[in-house]
């Protein structure tokens, strides 16, 4: 197996695919080649390297790795410089006139992309709940090229039925787009159900330390991967050595990390519940949440993000995540740390006055990997 591993488990995947120790020197860590370009020895021969923009040795290791967590052997990847700038250079495919299925529930930066950017280039784009799809197929063009979807949605957690939307999608001749940021390839691989492109901000669970940003695209299909990767070299939105360095480094502890990532999040959505001061608690591993089932069916667990309504309305949802103490009140998700905000001021402002503008009483929470007993005890005093 030595040099091979795509056969192997997930945990060994995680800290051995596309990273075999450097022939020159045997280090076991992938060398950060902090280079802009390569010497060549005549022009056009030289070792598959010429500029650090096309192509970088460090970034190759963390595309290959993730190729393997997310599709196998026969998946591509690619690495970006952020979630949106994968984004961004995936929807440089499209053409004016072109129509996109978004879901209802998504990150405020990526409905911002599509509502304030891409509609002033004639990209055309409808809002469907996805996890209605006799509905959401009345939406559904001769244009439409991409159906999008988070699964679970930032931030109202539903949980989408992937196998049915790409069957959906396929016989409208589109493709499916699933943003699977959320679960990380260790709870979900959404090519298995017929995703046609993985979506991750690496910056999050596959990092998972706070400490870079990045994005990925994950696809079978050669075509598609070798169009893509002309865009990525065109528009240049792509990570440097050093931030590819950190994401794969986190990449090596995240079936660690996801497994207690979730027995966090698991006991906090049972403790908030039963509280007296929170209306309703959006976890797909709780039995009450409306899609547990299939999220049983197509995940391998439910994850670390989580979220609830104060019965007091923003006032009181407000007053929550800047009394935690462990709970930093920040942006952004899947790091070690537990982090509390606000939706609809922070991450979702984007979102105001739109069709989908946040509940004002909703707080997310990144439920991270401390002492479980601490962070029930810093909820508590919070809630009051």
């Amino acid at each position: 197996m030595k040099g091979d591993y795509n056969k192997a488990g997930f945990e060994t995947r995680a800290i051995h695919a596309g990273q075999p120790a450097d022939p020159q020197t045997g280090a076991v860590s992938v060398p950060i080649y902090q280079t802009s370009t390569y010497a060549q020895e005549e022009v056009g021969k030289h070792k598959g390297y010429e500029y650090s923009r096309t192509h970088n040795p460090t970034r190759t290791a963390l595309e290959l790795c993730v190729a393997s967590l997310e599709g196998g052997e026969n998946a591509h990847a690619l690495a970006f410089a952020s979630g949106l700038g994968a984004e961004t250079t995936l929807l440089l495919s499209l053409r004016s006139g072109d129509h996109v299925l978004l879901s209802d529930d998504v990150y405020g930066g990526t409905y911002r992309l599509f509502a304030r950017v891409l509609s002033q280039h004639g990209i055309q784009f409808d809002l469907a709940d996805l996890t209605d799809l006799e509905r959401a197929a009345g939406k559904m063009r001769s244009a439409t090229k991409l159906v999008w979807l988070e699964t679970p949605t930032n931030p109202w957690l539903k949980v989408i039925d992937i196998a049915s939307v790409a069957e959906m999608a396929h016989n409208a001749g589109s493709l499916l787009v699933v943003d699977n940021t959320f679960a990380s390839p260790y709870l979900q691989r959404p090519l298995e159900f017929g995703a046609d492109v993985v979506l991750h901000s690496s910056t999050k669970y596959l990092g998972g330390h706070s400490d870079a940003v990045g994005g990925l695209l994950v696809m079978h299909d050669k075509e598609l991967r070798d169009r893509i990767a002309f865009f990525q070299n065109a528009a240049g939105a792509v990570p440097g050595p050093f931030d590819s360095w950190l994401i794969m480094r986190g990449i090596k502890t995240l079936p660690i990390r996801m497994r207690a990532h979730q027995e966090n999040a698991l006991a906090i959505g049972h403790f908030l519940e039963q509280h007296p001061k929170v209306e309703q608690v959006m976890y797909p591993g709780l039995p009450s949440h409306p899609q547990h089932e299939l999220a049983k069916r197509q995940m391998d667990g439910f994850g670390g993000m989580l979220s609830f309504s104060a019965k007091g309305g923003e006032a009181e949802a407000r007053a929550i995540v800047a009394r935690t103490k462990i709970f930093t009140l920040a942006e952004s998700l899947g790091g070690v740390e537990s982090l509390i905000e606000h939706p609809g001021a922070m991450t979702h402002a984007s979102l105001a006055g739109s069709p989908i503008e946040m509940n004002p009483a909703l707080v997310r929470l990144s439920v991270g990997i401390e002492s479980t007993e601490d962070l029930l005890s810093d909820l508590e005093q919070a809630l009051g």
